[in-house]
């Protein structure tokens, strides 16, 4: 059998359309929606944990791409596509979805190395020390009224009953425990005044900081319980690593032309 000219014509056009029609997963009034975005869409199901890849999960993603098509064509069609709006939506949205492309490049190419978490995890040990502290703490809002609940201690008024007048209301009603910590969980002035008291003494002096005056006592000491290097790994290098797009960010912004 032979094809007559216009049947071989017809088989040729036939054929050289299947690639790109299997290319699709569906046409929206002649829009093709590609099998790629379902692959795509699939795939970031499957790594967020939602959904096993299945059938049925891709049947389930292209009736969902087919509805936003529809959805999205009657949308142009009403002029919303030039709203002024949406377009800052839009550029908003683009310049996320490309910065993200250069953080995950800068990223790949700026790994944070074991000896960097490891050399960060010795030093936030070094500057935690190897004692936890048990304080108590009453909050007053001058000195002088921080000088005279010292005063009346002094007198053998109870610390825990003086503290439900501390203007720290977390604390007042339970006798101004702070509970166990480390001295790097507080401000300076305040560690300081109370690392060097002796367990079960009140400070001579009323310590300020932002929060206003507080009388300090020491209840215990204990050997710190710093978690181990593998508990605190991932936290530790997403630290670093966030410190390192913050000075390539700050960076870039030195570099360029603002007026």
């Amino acid at each position: 059998m032979t094809f007559k000219p216009a049947r071989l014509l017809l088989a040729l056009i036939a054929v050289a359309a299947m690639p790109a029609f299997a290319q699709n997963v569906a046409v929206v009034n002649g829009k093709p929606i590609p099998s790629a975005r379902v692959e795509a869409v699939v795939k970031q199901v499957v790594a967020q944990g939602q959904q096993p890849d299945s059938p049925e999960l891709r049947e389930m993603v292209k009736k969902d791409l087919i509805a936003r098509e529809v959805m999205m064509q009657e949308a142009v069609k009403k002029g919303f596509e030039k709203d002024a709006t949406v377009k800052q939506q839009l550029e908003s949205a683009r310049q996320t979805i490309v910065i993200n492309a250069l953080v995950r490049d800068f990223v790949s190419k700026n790994a944070i190395s074991d000896a960097d978490i490891k050399a960060e995890y010795d030093r936030y040990k070094a500057q935690a020390g190897d004692k936890e502290y048990h304080v108590r703490h009453i909050l007053a809002e001058t000195e002088a009224d921080a000088k005279a609940i010292i005063a009346k201690l002094k007198g053998g008024a109870k610390f825990e009953e003086l503290a439900k007048t501390s203007k720290d209301t977390g604390t007042a009603n339970n006798g101004g425990d702070l509970d166990w910590a480390l001295p790097s969980s507080f401000p300076k002035p305040f560690s300081d005044a109370f690392v060097s008291l002796q367990k079960g003494a009140v400070g001579e002096n009323p310590v300020q900081t932002p929060a206003g005056f507080h009388v300090v006592k020491l209840d215990d000491t204990r050997a710190a319980k710093l978690p181990a290097f593998e508990e605190v790994k991932p936290q530790i290098a997403e630290s670093l690593q966030q410190k390192k797009l913050q000075a390539y960010q700050e960076d870039m912004v030195k570099k360029a032309s603002i007026k």
